[in-house]
């Protein structure tokens, strides 16, 4: 006699008051729930809860030496979870709510699992700007360890179905409310006393990192894997990815930028910002091609180009 698993397939729901309290039932009960942020959707989980964190890692298939950001819904509970520096302090007071994550000394106190930080003195903490992530917060009565909601290693989602397409039957439920905003995931930032180091570049650029808090800024890590989005390999389409491409090559599918000739465009208009938020859609649109490969138009480095061309280095790594 053969025992049936359960099985279940992912209920993709339209974010609403109904919506996010089944939601938050699901997180109370161990269970990881897919949830829009500004930058891209998060898979969130109880991040007091190390069963709940473990079933982060299981949906995702992630390594379990990566660590996960923690979103909170307000400064009060940030502080009850970290120790605050006066260049934290300055830069969650400019970038909070937002798409800043901070990597900051966790308390003892602060009732995380250990999962969440990977076995490292600290923790990566954000304010999330999402009314439907800050709303899940509250309604589930806490912190929210929350990585992309997708296989470890691919595309970013930064919208419902491109959740769906990588989750199915691994997660019950995704909040659907639209594509995300910025479309790349946090800068993440570690204030020192004399410094800031940039851990990844994302939306809030090394420049402003700088003109909030007067210190310099400087870029990596002293150690190996000290935040998400750190590891060389990342983000990372199905297919071959050519970086810095003029014009498509045979069985190529090509993402251009400004005036080109091109099978997707990211910005016809060479604005940055814009092709922040459809890069890791029109990744999605191009590993979905019929062609074998895809190649990307050179991105200028300036702003939160630095940011996309991280994000495409490690899809072509």
């Amino acid at each position: 006699m053969t025992i049936a698993h359960p099985v279940f397939s992912t209920k993709s729901v339209r974010y609403g008051s109904e919506a996010l309290r089944e939601a938050a039932l699901l997180i109370r009960a161990g269970e990881p729930v897919a949830v829009p942020t500004e930058t891209v959707y998060g898979l969130a989980a109880d991040a007091t809860d190390t069963n709940a964190v473990a079933a982060i890692y299981s949906a995702k298939g992630r390594p379990s030496f990566n660590p996960l950001i923690v979103h909170v819904a307000d400064r009060a509970m940030a502080e009850r979870l970290a120790d605050f520096s006066p260049s934290a302090e300055m830069l969650a007071e400019r970038f909070w709510p937002g798409p800043l994550t901070l990597v900051l000394p966790v308390r003892a106190d602060s009732g995380l699992s250990p999962l969440v930080t990977a076995g490292l003195p600290t923790v990566a903490l954000r304010l999330p700007a999402h009314p439907a992530m800050r709303a899940l917060i509250r309604e589930s009565g806490c912190p929210l360890a929350a990585p992309s909601a997708n296989r470890s290693g691919s595309i970013s989602p930064t919208r419902a179905d491109h959740v769906l397409a990588s989750l199915d039957g691994k997660i019950r439920m995704i909040l659907d409310e639209g594509p995300t905003s910025e479309g790349l995931e946090s800068t993440i930032a570690a204030p020192e006393t004399d410094r800031i180091r940039l851990l990844r570049p994302g939306p809030v650029t090394a420049a402003m990192l700088e003109e909030a808090t007067g210190l310099p800024v400087v870029i990596g890590s002293d150690a190996k894997i000290e935040a998400p989005g750190q590891l060389e390999s990342h983000y990372a389409p199905s297919k071959p990815v050519r970086l810095n491409a003029l014009r498509a090559e045979k069985d190529e599918y090509l993402i251009g930028f400004g005036l080109m000739p091109c099978h997707i465009n990211l910005s016809q208009e060479a604005d940055l910002r814009e092709a922040a938020a459809q890069l890791f859609a029109a990744l999605h649109i191009a590993d979905a091609s019929a062609a074998g490969r895809i190649a990307v138009a050179p991105i200028p480095d300036d702003g939160i180009g630095a940011a996309i061309n991280d994000r495409l280095r490690r899809a072509a790594a």
